[in-house]
């Protein structure tokens, strides 16, 4: 049980006690800390004001709080301020330092995170970083509360655009080649779609080659497997230097495409007539309708019998359920989407499979020029190589790289756009990964020169803290809330603000006080609370993907 929870178990009761009914309150961090740890609203939605916030107060001091907190108080019409006393700080600090999982409330629970789901034969461009290390960092922080965690890359290699790509391939390429690139194979698709303006033939015989793909055509299968193998050379060399993997449950690790559920597709549309939602269009093609209109219909066949996306998801979501029963699937995928998997968690929900809280979309803004949005089929895109390259480059080592690109994303809403920019997202300075990496490395040299046995014991013992110290104890000890946080409300960047505010406050600290000559009693407290802020920091960008070097 944490801080916070002792106080809210510790309320209820003195709620009880005073025959008030229960009501939902805050327990907040004032935002000056000399107001102590934890204020709580109580009395204000009670509406007893003033004189209950005291008799609660009261209450509170005769609990067993008491042994916690060092101060409880009444301030203006009726908040209660809690201080914690530095003692149970400390012992909080090192259970976190020690703790395999920062809490319990995801044990025994499983949960699919889908991210990253490239599509094959098209560029891993920037655009494709947000959902990879969004979705990565998600699954690291559902993984630290307890979760077990299963995560899968949902590649994109099966659909219309394959007919497409091997057209072009046939028409413009050299089929009996073993070693086309991505960039090649993109170039192809480009090619494809300026010769199909000029004659709008080429898009039926596209659709015919993804028809023959679809009935097992051997020449169809065989162009297209070259692709797939030929892009994950690629992709897999981009995820090794991002540091990225997926589970080896699916693939051995490689992620279920959308083509592993090609033969799954069938028991999907049974079941869709089964139940009585699939209904044929003015056109001839199939699709589910919502009620009131609610959203507009989901066509899950072509009046020509092919399937789309939505064909694919649903065998993808009623795999999942069938062979692993999540208790949470999660798709971080960009908010472009969000109506279309509106649309599918409304079947999903209708089918049984599964209940509206269990099916999460995790929106991601768009990386955008300037002048518009990135378009493969224009060509108009920043190949993520290429941004991998440059940030190497600019760095001295490819964890401080990896690092700053990771947290020029992570540090601000998921649902924000970012308009690219080479110096923005390449950023060294400031507010940046290397800035916290640098505060690590700071941290353990300092211990290294101290030659010291890290004692938490010792430091428990101490009482005289200067603002500097007090301010890096009193923020050291939410990690475990902030993380909780972050998983409940799935936003990294909840983490990534309080280590930037603790990498701050550190270095205020080392800069205004001595460390290692610092006079018996502080100086083993000092160290200590370096200590505890390195970890902290570690466990911090750890779950956000990001490297720590012992040097900079």
């Amino acid at each position: 049980m944490n801080f916070r929870e002792e106080i809210r178990l510790a309320v209820d009761i003195s709620l009880k006690v005073l025959r008030e009914k229960p009501v939902k309150y805050q327990i907040e961090h004032p935002a000056d800390m000399s107001h102590g740890d934890y204020s709580v609203n109580v009395a204000l939605v009670v509406g007893g004001g003033r004189p209950l916030a005291e008799k609660i107060a009261e209450n509170l001091k005769k609990s067993d709080l008491n042994k916690i907190a060092s101060e409880i108080s009444v301030a203006g019409p009726g908040f209660i301020n809690i201080s914690i006393r530095n003692e149970a700080l400390i012992t909080l600090i090192d259970k976190l330092l020690r703790a395999e999982y920062l809490g319990v409330s995801g044990k025994g629970k499983k949960v699919i995170v889908e991210y990253s789901s490239p599509n094959i034969a098209k560029p891993f461009t920037v655009g494709h970083l947000r959902s990879t290390i969004i979705g990565d960092a998600i699954a690291n922080i559902l993984e630290s509360i307890g979760w077990t965690v299963l995560r899968d890359n949902h590649l994109g290699d099966w659909g219309t655009q394959f007919g497409k790509q091997i057209c072009a391939l046939k028409k413009w390429g050299d089929v009996n080649r073993l070693d086309y690139s991505v960039k090649e194979l993109v170039d192809l698709y480009v090619k494809f779609h300026e010769e199909a303006e000029k004659d709008p033939k080429l898009e039926d015989e596209a659709r015919s080659w993804f028809k023959k793909l679809e009935d097992g055509d051997k020449e169809a299968r065989a162009l297209w497997q070259k692709c797939v193998d030929w892009s994950w050379i690629e992709f897999n060399k981009i995820y090794q230097r991002l540091g990225i993997k997926f589970s080896d449950q699916f693939n051995q690790g490689r992620g279920l495409g959308e083509s592993f559920f090609e033969d799954k597709m069938t028991d999907v549309i049974a079941e869709l007539k089964a139940k009585k939602l699939l209904k044929t269009g003015e056109d001839g093609a199939q699709l589910v309708f919502f009620k009131d209109e609610k959203y507009p219909p989901a066509m899950i066949l072509k009046k020509d019998g092919a399937t789309l996306y939505a064909t694919r998801d649903l065998a993808t979501d009623k795999y999942r359920k069938e062979k692993y029963n999540p208790d949470l699937v999660i798709n971080e995928v960009g908010q472009e989407q969000e109506l279309y998997f509106k649309q599918l968690f409304e079947i999903e929900t209708r089918l049984g499979w599964y209940k509206k809280e269990q099916r999460i979309h995790v929106a991601h803004g768009m990386y955008r020029f300037k002048e518009g949005k990135m378009s493969t089929r224009k060509g108009n895109v920043i190949w993520l190589e290429e941004v991998l390259d440059e940030a190497e480059k600019k760095a001295t080592a490819k964890e401080i790289a990896i690092g700053a690109l990771k947290w020029n994303d992570l540090k601000g809403s998921a649902k924000r756009d970012i308009v690219f920019d080479w110096d923005e997202i390449l950023n060294m300075e400031g507010n940046s990964g290397p800035y916290l990496q640098y505060t690590y490395a700071r941290c353990r040299s300092v211990i290294a020169k101290s030659n010291s046995q890290i004692d938490p014991e010792r430091s428990r013992k101490t009482t005289d803290l200067t603002n500097p110290d007090g301010l890096v104890l009193r923020t050291l000890y939410r990690f475990d809330e902030v993380v909780t946080q972050a998983a409940e409300e799935l936003s990294p960047s909840l983490v990534a603000n309080f280590l930037y505010d603790l990498a701050q406050r550190y270095n205020n600290f080392y800069n205004v006080e001595t460390i290692l000559k610092a006079p018996v009693g502080k100086k083993e407290f000092r160290l200590w609370l370096t200590h505890a802020t390195a970890e902290i920091l570690k466990k911090g960008l750890y779950l956000l993907g990001i490297e720590v070097p012992s040097r900079m």
